[in-house]
């Protein structure tokens, strides 16, 4: 019986002194050390070692004795991954920042930050397409918390290639249907385009698409109609031209007499100007 009190008297005595110890291993070096380790930090960034640099920062980051210059510490850590495209790095070290130091006056650019470091992984549109919608609700929650910096500019142009590349994946896919004959799939993948991504560059080519299909199909009241949105707000594009010269047979005509009477206009132009040179 003593001697199973003995023995967990000398477990306590035991974890006790092994807390203690603990204790004293973790103790922060002085405010002298602090500042040296951040210094160090800054020389290697500035001699582009940024991976080195960003440990370093981090290092800091824990022992600086002012709420201020561990933020900065923190953010420069992050700010080093990035420059380096450890993405994932920087952007778990910007996340962090924004937790520990929510009230800081640099909370704008490391958000803005995470958005940029997820905008420069994202794939071609021929491939995973989660990267695309997850960056694009990134971006557009900082546009609508901060709308007026200069940050907000620059993702404001980034959401617009965003939004090309969405575009340019639904296109890709709904060519895909065409191609297999899949018109219905086809066809809602095109309105996919026309409906949410009618400011991108694939607008054209969606209506286009969609006069083929209907027309393929026999719908021809519908195509007509598609035809006349493509010609009202984009009529002077290679689509819309595409699209007259399906439901016109008499387009290739026209364009002919067009042709020559220009060239007969030109023509004339020139021998009338050549004419004015001589009899001056």
């Amino acid at each position: 019986m003593y001697q199973k009190i003995f023995f967990i008297f000398f477990i306590f005595i035991f974890i006790t002194e092994c807390s203690k110890k603990e204790e004293i291993s973790v103790k922060p070096p002085d405010d002298k050390e602090s500042y040296k380790i951040y210094s160090e930090a800054l020389e290697a960034m500035n001699r582009r070692e940024f991976f080195f640099a960003a440990n370093k920062f981090s290092e800091a980051e824990k022992i600086l004795p002012v709420v201020e210059h561990s933020a900065k510490a923190l953010l420069m850590s992050s700010f080093c991954y990035y420059t380096i495209n450890f993405h994932e790095e920087a952007i778990s070290s910007l996340e962090y920042f924004l937790k520990k130091y929510p009230a800081d006056e640099n909370i704008q650019y490391a958000s803005y930050l995470i958005a940029l470091s997820n905008y420069e992984q994202i794939l071609d549109e021929k491939k995973d397409i989660e990267p695309l919608f997850k960056t694009k609700k990134l971006i557009e929650e900082y546009i609508k918390k901060y709308p007026n910096t200069d940050y907000t500019l620059d993702l404001k142009f980034k959401l617009g290639l965003i939004q090309n590349q969405l575009a340019a994946k639904e296109i890709y896919i709904a060519k895909y249907y065409i191609k297999t004959q899949k018109w219905i799939p086809a066809i809602n993948r095109l309105k996919v385009v026309v409906n949410d991504y009618e400011e991108t560059i694939f607008i054209e080519e969606a209506l286009h698409r969609l006069v083929e299909i209907y027309y393929n199909l026999g719908l021809v009241n519908e195509a007509k109609k598609t035809a006349k949105i493509l010609g009202y707000n984009y009529n002077s594009s290679k689509w819309y031209e595409n699209s007259y010269s399906l439901l016109n047979k008499d387009y290739q005509k026209e364009q002919k007499n067009l042709k020559k009477k220009s060239k007969e206009k030109e023509q004339g132009l020139v021998r009338k100007t050549i004419k004015k040179i001589l009899n001056k």
